[in-house]
């Protein structure tokens, strides 16, 4: 199985470095010098790892035969691409790989759906579960352990607690702008609530 690890960024200095958006929760093992990946386009590489390191909080790479910045520039929004077993686990407990969590359904402890997982997103301070909910819309789900409380690959399934304004019903939404004395203060809060949710992407 094929599984993207990391995105090429903008060339750094002069030497054929480049800076590289992480897409896997074991870069130290997908992204390590000797690493051989497969690239989207394929005409990029494949590539081979030289060296790693990082700086300013950014991974930085340098692939053999890549030397200068022209070359590291035309690499820019390739992504690299590992050869995984689908049934290799990571070695932490409760780590998951994309792969195993895509297209799980996403219920709350009382068994109401929410959506499906379609994409994890890996920002720098935590990793957010893209749940595509049966209207068509999205939301952001935090990959947290206290509001995702339990994975369950059997099941296909990911239970969670979202805290109050994270999950947008707009049944709930509607019912309340409807019932008698509700005001329009109400239904703003609920608007912004549902603007937090969108895709900063």
């Amino acid at each position: 199985m094929q599984l993207v690890v990391a995105r090429i960024g903008r060339a750094h200095g002069i030497k054929g470095e480049v800076t590289v958006e992480v897409r896997t929760d074991e870069p130290e093992l997908r992204l390590a010098p000797g690493a051989v990946l497969a690239t989207d386009p394929a005409s990029a590489g494949p590539l081979t790892i030289e060296t790693g390191r990082v700086h300013s909080g950014r991974l930085l790479l340098r692939f053999e035969g890549v030397r200068d910045r022209g070359a590291a520039e035309a690499l820019r929004n390739t992504l690299l691409i590992a050869e995984i077993d689908p049934e290799e686990l990571p070695e932490g407990e409760d780590e998951y790989y994309d792969h195993q969590l895509i297209d799980l359904d996403v219920v709350l402890e009382d068994g109401t759906e929410i959506g499906r997982i379609t994409e994890i997103s890996h920002l720098p301070s935590q990793d957010l579960l893209i749940v595509e909910r049966p209207d068509g819309t999205e939301v952001m789900i935090p990959f947290v352990g206290e509001i995702v409380t339990e994975i369950d690959l059997e099941e296909q399934r990911a239970v969670v607690v979202p805290p109050p304004g994270l999950i947008d019903d707009r049944s709930e939404s509607d019912e309340a702008a409807e019932a008698p004395g509700s005001s329009s203060q109400t239904s703003a809060e609920h608007s912004e609530d549902a603007e937090h949710t969108e895709d900063e992407s």
